[in-house]
């Protein structure tokens, strides 16, 4: 069966990095986009950055764009996601996501993926 499991969260000060590593297995790894969403106490999930099967392109929220890097390594079968110039508001449970196609079509859209991991609590202070 189809996992991902989230590593890598932490508790850091503002203007701090982490690298989030999400390890997949149960699927050929490489035959679908994968996302980042987060989700703060009291807020709706957000998408975060999302990378094509082959990694040829990415996609960023506003909020997190030159900030945040998403990246994968398709014979690890593990998805990365390095957060510099951590804010506050960055503060969330991060969870990793495999969506229905090898293409991002509409990567904010959360019912176009369809296994999630558990999170990685990510906390700025």
């Amino acid at each position: 069966h189809v996992q991902l499991v989230e590593s890598g969260g932490d508790s850091v000060q503002a203007g701090g990095s982490l690298r989030l590593s999400c390890a997949a297995s149960g699927y050929t790894y490489n035959r679908n986009c994968m996302a980042w969403f987060r989700q703060a106490p009291g807020k709706e999930r957000e998408g975060v950055a999302a990378i094509t099967n082959r990694g040829t392109s990415t996609f960023y929220a506003e909020s997190v764009k030159g900030r945040f890097t998403i990246s994968r390594d398709n014979v690890k079968n593990t998805l990365y996601l390095q957060l510099n110039s951590l804010k506050s508001e960055d503060s969330a449970m991060y969870f990793c996501a495999r969506y229905v196609n090898d293409y991002c079509y509409e990567p904010w859209v959360s019912d176009k993926y369809r296994d999630w991991g558990q999170g990685t609590q990510v906390t700025v202070s």
